[in-house]
């Protein structure tokens, strides 16, 4: 089983988002695919019309007193399934800093569901954290939004740095440009630098478009409600792009 993860130190730049809409892409696709809530806020539960709920929390979870393929819960995509989301992962640092090793411990609660899936997603809350490092020793790939801002760029070349520096296996890194208007010559001018400078940044970007602001009504991912928007072609041209970086066929 390969394992995705996407991440950003910021939030509200479109994981979650990505996160769904790659799941649901690889799961059309015949992969096997698990899409994991990481966040308290429970997103992507949300948008999968799963109720966010792990039975005995996050403590029970981290200390493998519960069951993970127990707990997995089937969507409305065939072939896409979602360990959901729990408030208590707000104290997830808490539980893995009891651990042995925490930053090998999400790759351990996933070992045994590993057979069963060809792809999990991590769905990741936005910070530096234990939570965030174990991520980066279990994934294979981070798949890191960007919006077009110079802070956000700033941030992008933070997690560059620290995960070349800190993490002993590191993941490849495959960014992406989010909320992206063209219109905006400031949209063009940081797009384009950052793209020229850092190789992982991927030629698809996703647009500021209505389309994906609508996933919180619909409950559903936009290249399932909207597939031929430009929204959902950009996601689709994102995963294959996303594939054939990480060898993904």
């Amino acid at each position: 089983m390969r394992i995705l993860a996407t991440y950003n130190i910021k939030g509200g730049v479109g994981k979650t988002s990505a996160a769904v809409n790659m799941a649901a892409l690889a799961a059309g696709q015949g992969l096997r695919t698990l899409l994991w809530d990481l966040d308290p806020q429970g997103a992507a539960t949300y948008l999968l019309r799963v109720k966010p709920k792990v039975r005995g929390g996050v403590r029970k979870l981290i200390e493998r007193r519960s069951e993970v393929d127990a707990l997995l819960k089937g969507t409305d995509i065939e072939g896409l399934d979602l360990l959901p989301a729990d408030f208590s992962y707000r104290h997830m640092d808490l539980a893995l800093g009891d651990t042995k090793r925490p930053e090998a411990r999400l790759g351990q609660l996933l070992g045994p569901v590993g057979r069963d899936y060809d792809l999990a997603i991590l769905d990741c809350p936005p910070s530096i954290s234990l939570v965030s490092e174990s991520v980066f020793e279990t994934a294979d790939a981070l798949i890191v939004p960007l919006i077009p801002a110079t802070l956000s760029v700033r941030t992008f070349e933070q997690l560059v740095r620290f995960v070349d520096e800190k993490v002993a296996d590191p993941p490849e890194i495959v960014a992406f440009f989010s909320m992206v208007d063209r219109r905006k010559r400031l949209h063009r001018e940081v797009v384009d630098d950052l793209g020229r400078r850092y190789p992982q940044v991927a030629t698809a970007a996703i647009p500021a478009a209505s389309d994906v602001e609508r996933m919180g009504v619909e409950r559903r991912p936009v290249v399932s409600y909207a597939p031929g928007s430009p929204a959902g072609r950009a996601y689709a041209a994102l995963w294959e792009e996303t594939v054939d970086r990480l060898g993904l066929r």
